[in-house]
């Protein structure tokens, strides 16, 4: 008896070996940005649908783009949408269209790191474009000492931290510095790469975060949750009212409100340095790339398919992440274009 049912249960685990190596398998890349909440959301997904495994690649977004308008991935991923040029090459090369569809919002933050300076700094638009473009070389700056008054801010010079690679996060500083910082907007512009004045590069919001955690005096932007999950300082941002945040949900949301109601078809939009009161002023929506011909039904079924759950039920575990949910005229807006994908 003993043998039959220990045969049995090899007999089993066989079987479900032979079950997930069946499952049909979508393959994306793209941003380290929502990469921990697309990790859950995946895993998750598979749980309720094991017929459907999604591998994701995180990248950066400029990988992401270029490996989904080449076909080699079923889907990209970026938190800068796509250009006009980038989707005339994919038209170009396949013959039909790519649509972007919002995830999630998130946020980018300043993260510092500076020895026996315990305090959440208060930065101005000023002093972050000065600092990245490399005119604010000490930390004691009056730029940077001003909104922190009493706080004892070192002589050290400031190490600037930035991305190597193609990123969507770097889109978003650099679209933010782009709105408050003519000098920046005329000499380094907005991008998933720029040419960075001063700095040192990390590849991913991964790479960013360790240079920072273990370079003293130094600065950088990541993704909120790489911040609070290495435990790393990060500080408020001036927002276009004159109030200093810190980043948070309720303050992403407020920045993506004023966009939600009259969101472009395409849904390519900025919110950064959106008005309101309580609105951060670095915050993002973060898309999935998908294109709008898909000639294998099945895996077209289950993009569509996960589309959908991941901007309905999907968004209950985005918060526990430091993402915050879709606004209800996004969600409502995007449903109906799920329909477009043929």
């Amino acid at each position: 008896m003993k043998r039959l049912t220990g045969l049995l249960l090899v007999v089993l685990a066989l079987g479900g070996i032979v079950l997930a190596q069946n499952a049909l398998l979508i393959n994306g890349a793209g941003a380290t940005f929502p990469n921990p909440i697309y990790s859950k959301w995946f895993d998750e997904y598979h749980k309720a649908n094991p017929g459907i495994a999604i591998n994701y690649q995180s990248v950066g977004s400029g990988a992401g783009i270029k490996q989904a308008t080449d076909g080699t991935v079923d889907f990209g991923a970026s938190d800068g949408p796509m250009s006009d040029e980038q989707l005339k090459a994919y038209s170009d090369k396949h013959g039909s269209g790519i649509l972007h569809f919002p995830t999630v919002l998130g946020a980018v933050v300043p993260t510092y790191n500076i020895p026996n300076v315990n305090a959440s700094l208060n930065f101005t638009p000023e002093a972050l474009a000065g600092i990245f473009l490399g005119r604010i070389t000490k930390w004691n700056d009056p730029a940077i000492a001003g909104p922190n008054k009493g706080v004892n801010l070192p002589t050290e010079d400031i190490v600037v931290v930035h991305r190597s690679d193609g990123s969507g996060t770097t889109y978003v500083f650099t679209d933010y510095l782009s709105k408050v910082s003519e000098d920046w907007k005329n000499k380094v512009s907005k991008g998933t790469s720029v040419n960075w004045p001063v700095g040192l590069g990390g590849k991913g919001n991964e790479g960013v975060t360790g240079l920072v955690k273990q370079t003293p005096y130094s600065i950088g932007y990541v993704e909120l949750i790489y911040a609070a999950n290495n435990n790393i300082a990060y500080g408020a941002v001036k927002n276009a009212e004159g109030v200093f945040l810190k980043a948070d949900l309720a303050g992403v949301s407020e920045a993506a409100a004023g966009a939600a109601k009259n969101i472009p078809d395409d849904f390519r939009v900025s919110i950064t340095n959106a008005p309101g009161k309580n609105a951060y002023p670095i915050s993002t929506f973060t898309w999935l790339l998908i294109p709008s011909r898909i000639s294998d039904a099945a895996k077209r079924d289950a993009i569509k398919g996960f589309l959908k759950w991941a901007i309905t039920d999907g968004q209950k575990f985005n918060e526990d992440l430091k993402y915050a949910k879709l606004p209800k005229e996004v969600v409502a807006k995007e449903l109906k274009a799920i329909g477009s994908i043929q």
